[in-house]
């Protein structure tokens, strides 16, 4: 099976990730290789779903599980030393 990841807002904000074995393999594959040399990547939408990203690292599928549920076609996921956030965002750094 290919990877279908799909990320969802309910309408109490509630963030919801549906994903198969495959996406969830792509994921953590993609979550594990952030590093200081390599901080970020990138999610959009499937050229169709199922398919690679037209852009983007990851992609995401555009239909909704639920009625009412908005899609998050685009994101980007980065990777946060605590020394870097220490010197350039120290107000994140709470508790």
């Amino acid at each position: 099976m290919k990877p279908r990841i799909t990320l969802s807002l309910k309408s109490d904000g509630e963030l919801e990730i549906h994903l198969n074995a495959e996406g969830r393999d792509l994921l953590v594959r993609e979550l594990q290789s952030l590093s200081e040399r390599w901080d970020h990547f990138h999610l959009a939408p499937n050229a169709r779903d199922g398919d690679p990203p037209d852009l983007g690292d990851v992609g995401v599928g555009s239909v909704p599980y639920n009625e009412g549920d908005r899609i998050i076609e685009y994101g980007k996921v980065l990777f946060r030393p605590d020394e870097w956030d220490l010197a350039h965002f120290a107000h994140v750094m709470v508790g």
